[in-house]
């Protein structure tokens, strides 16, 4: 029997506050990634929120503008996270039975994702960061609590940047990847053991917010390795 529980936009995955220090740091690593790999600007203003930006230099010969290629990017990253931690997962040998082929076959989707943005945006899409999961692939609830998490950021990041999609097709795409990775929450949600569905209508996540949840995983690190911890920083 499944577990219900109350969906309350992201405020269960937020650190609002930086009680250990966790945006401080992250603050520092982003800044060394952005003298790096120019892939994350930091914010003035905010607790250190991350703000995921791109080059604008193909935007006229792509045919899309500015702030579209904003978006796309800001997308790209996610997809990247996404795909890197199942992935990472796979590769772990810790899952097994039905979540072992849920990964097998969402990891798949997400890097799909990830290679249809990167021809779409050419030469104006940002690099792949580094990533550290920090020990939560290699535990398989572990791993799902953390996939309930990263499918349901995901659908609210594409529910919030949606409107703002000025190109009739980069929004007829957002919103079909919208509904998959609306599907791959569910399915997350069902594996993990909670109810799929609690509301009659979901909040968007603003792009500020999503940047905050992002900066408080540590997720994005110096070194592409793993290193288990007695509790992940980001969790469904």
């Amino acid at each position: 029997m499944t577990t219900q529980v109350p969906y309350e936009g992201f405020d269960e995955f937020l650190v609002a506050a930086d009680r250990d220090g966790a945006l401080a740091e992250t603050r520092a690593h982003a800044e060394a990634v952005l003298s790096r790999r120019r892939l994350i600007g930091l914010a003035a203003t905010g607790a250190g929120a991350l703000l995921l930006t791109g080059p604008g230099s193909s935007n006229a010969a792509r045919g899309f503008s500015r702030s579209d290629i904003s978006i796309l990017n800001y997308a790209l990253v996610l997809e990247y996270l996404q795909a890197s931690f199942y992935t990472e997962a796979e590769r772990s040998g810790a899952l097994s039975g039905k979540t072992a082929q849920a990964a097998q076959v969402v990891g798949a989707v997400e890097r799909a994702h990830v290679k249809a943005f990167l021809k779409l945006l050419g030469a104006a899409a940002v690099k792949r960061p580094l990533f550290d999961f920090q020990g939560t692939t290699e535990q398989q609830r572990q791993f799902l609590r953390t996939a309930v998490a990263f499918e349901d950021l995901a659908v609210a990041a594409y529910k919030g940047q949606a409107p703002k999609l000025r190109s009739r097709a980069v929004l007829a795409a957002a919103i079909g990847i919208h509904s998959v990775e609306a599907r791959h929450a569910a399915w997350m949600r069902q594996l993990f053991g909670v109810v799929p569905a609690v509301r009659a209508f979901d909040p968007p996540a603003s792009r500020r917010r999503i940047n905050r949840i992002v900066a408080s995983t540590h997720f994005i690190a110096f070194q592409p390795q793993t290193k288990a911890r007695s509790k992940p920083r980001y969790t469904g």
